[in-house]
């Protein structure tokens, strides 16, 4: 049994040191990287302030925002996504749809945006080739934190002001039973174009909670106002994740930190450490059952003695 079980243990072994070494080495470079196949649709919810022309007067109403954000495989790389966005902000009346066209008075605003991102850091990549010649160049975090954030300030893309600026990290929470990072945007009274062929001026107050491990946004809060030249106020918006949004974000968060954490901390020790047990186990038995060849045993063979001649 022990010169079974010594190679066993041996070629066991050696294969989950193997396992160790390519999860430190190999996997991480392909578990931290962002899929090409993402498309995601975000809900949120709130009230919107729309600027009534005939009154003059600010109108509250119920609002809701649907973000889609694709990557663009056909022309993404091992290093960079493209991304493709559309943004639509309606108000929520009269069993209104998640996006309307501009004839329809229940439209807030409308975009859409195509850039560029790293696969692991998460900052844009402002001269990708594959981007199209009209895209705005962006710059910083613009859907995404890295994997593996940091309690640390980063820059991060608004697309109203067309610009980064700071995101300051704040504190760490837990939110629907997911460890996050939050980070405050503050942007007051900023010059911005605030509507199609309208200067004005542009303050936006933004809370952000960020699953550090890959990055990923869980909630989102946005304090909006938007105001004309002579501070005439045109736009007051607070939205966060809807409730639904937010189950959704806090289960997949936790799917995918379960399984990076799989990969790289779990099978490493796993690896390592029964892998060397293993190996041990196995050089000890494959001594042992070699024999030392005494008593008999299989060290070799015993010349007969010869018979005594009377």
């Amino acid at each position: 049994m022990k010169k079974m079980f010594g190679p066993i243990c041996l070629g066991l072994g050696a294969f989950l040191l193997m396992v160790g070494v390519l999860t430190v080495t190999w996997v991480p470079g392909k578990v931290e990287k962002l899929p090409l196949d993402v498309s995601t649709t975000t809900n949120l919810d709130g009230t919107v302030k729309k600027l009534d022309a005939a009154t003059g007067d600010l109108v509250e109403n119920p609002a809701k925002v649907q973000s889609i954000t694709k990557v663009d495989s056909d022309v993404s790389t091992d290093e960079v996504a493209a991304w493709t966005n559309t943004t639509c902000v309606v108000i929520d009346t009269g069993d209104a749809p998640d996006c309307v066209d501009g004839s329809d008075p229940r439209l807030v605003s409308a975009s859409e945006d195509v850039f560029a991102t790293d696969r692991v850091t998460g900052e844009a990549v402002p001269d990708f080739d594959a981007l199209p010649a009209d895209a705005v160049p962006h710059e910083g975090l613009v859907n995404k934190w890295p994997f593996n954030a940091e309690k640390k300030d980063y820059t991060y893309w608004d697309s109203t002001l067309g610009a980064a600026v700071p995101a300051v990290y704040d504190r760490e929470e837990t939110l629907l039973g997911v460890d996050v990072y939050v980070y405050k945007v503050d942007i007051e009274n900023a010059p911005a174009s605030i509507a199609a062929g309208t200067l004005g001026t542009y303050t936006n107050h933004t809370e952000i909670w960020v699953e550090p491990t890959t990055g990923a946004i869980q909630q989102q809060v946005q304090d909006q106002q938007r105001y004309l030249k002579d501070g005439t106020p045109v736009l007051d918006l607070k939205i966060s994740f809807t409730d639904e949004q937010l189950e959704t974000t806090a289960d997949e968060a936790k799917s995918n930190v379960s399984l990076i954490k799989l990969l790289t901390v779990w099978a490493p020790i796993v690896g390592f450490v029964l892998g060397g047990i293993l190996v041990a186990v196995g050089i000890v038995l494959s001594r042992s059952s070699g024999g030392n060849g005494r008593n008999g045993e299989s060290g070799g063979q015993h010349k007969p003695v010869p018979a005594a001649v009377g």
